[in-house]
């Protein structure tokens, strides 16, 4: 990574049913955060969770 990347990349979103969106949580790795959203979206909840990166501002 370099100097302007932030340490925790990865976020999960929750979307509601509204479209409001809010982040759960924030992850070093693709795969830690598809895990995690995996693992919510099996718990049965009727909420879309979702896996984004970070981007820096220029």
């Amino acid at each position: 990574m370099g100097d302007n990347e932030p340490l925790l990349p990865w976020l999960v979103i929750r979307q509601d049913d509204n479209g409001n969106r809010y982040r759960v949580g924030r992850y070093a790795t693709r795969t830690e955060a598809e895990r995690v959203a995996d693992r919510l979206d099996a718990s049965g909840h009727q909420q879309l969770y979702t896996v984004e990166r970070v981007r820096m501002a220029s």
